[in-house]
């Protein structure tokens, strides 16, 4: 258990020790404009390979925005539907609620309270301090598009960008670090993007996330791709963008 706590305090000293290098260094954010993104999903699950689809609806308007997101398979339906709300701060976004149902599963709560200046979970017993820049598993891609359109020109290859991520029933420091530019195929035509990953932590069977950017599509993501240890996938490829 100490050591636990231990590892929690460290990493959390460290996230912000971090977030204010980086403040010091890039601008902050230039959040992305509204929209509506429809993706096509390829995934396998359980051994099994299934089609899909998702629905991502970002909005960021009079200094909030929120996030819903929902993903839907073959046959099944609805097997994943998530939402992040919050206000726009000096540092980009500020989420205040982040809540997740999975297929089958209770919907699960993180609140971010900030009068108290603590994160907590529906979930967990678990807490952690609220010092600024905190995101969760929403809203960080959004975040992470937000710094790469106010520093584009720090955003290059080899490049890391940190934030501290609150999930389901903890945090951790993610890790952003830029692969390279590819050239990816969609149903609206070629991009060249940024591809980025966020591996997960030595010892963790967390997900792997990768994003592909598209500076030429205001920085949309126009490929995301979750891989978890078991080999199971869910790779999303982008349909169509509706302005809101």
């Amino acid at each position: 258990m100490f050591h636990a706590i231990t590892r929690t305090v460290l990493g959390v000293c460290l996230w912000h020790s971090l977030s204010a290098l980086a403040a010091d260094s890039y601008p902050a954010t230039q959040l992305a404009p509204a929209a509506e993104l429809q993706y096509s999903i390829k995934a396998r699950q359980s051994g099994l390979s299934i089609g899909g689809s998702a629905l991502v609806r970002w909005q960021q308007q009079d200094g909030k925005y929120s996030i819903h997101s929902e993903t839907r398979a073959v046959l099944v339906g609805k097997i994943l539907d998530t939402s992040s709300q919050g206000s726009i701060d000096e540092q980009g976004l500020a989420p205040e609620l982040f809540t997740e149902k999975r297929f089958g599963k209770p919907q699960t709560q993180t609140s971010f309270d900030r009068q108290n200046k603590m994160i907590k979970f529906s979930t967990s017993a678990e807490t952690y301090p609220i010092k600024g820049g905190e995101q969760d598993r929403s809203s960080a891609t959004w975040q992470l598009i937000a710094q790469a359109r106010a520093a584009s020109a720090h955003f290059t290859t080899g490049s890391e960008w940190k934030m501290f991520v609150a999930g389901r029933r903890d945090a951790e420091t993610w890790t952003f670090r830029v692969v390279g530019t590819e050239t990816i195929r969609t149903a609206l035509g070629e991009y060249q993007c940024i591809h980025v990953s966020k591996a997960p932590p030595p010892d963790s069977r967390d997900q792997q996330l990768d994003i592909w950017l598209a500076p030429g599509l205001n920085w949309y993501p126009v490929r995301l791709r979750f891989n978890d240890a078991d080999g199971d996938f869910v790779d999303q490829l982008l349909e169509s963008v509706n302005k809101l």
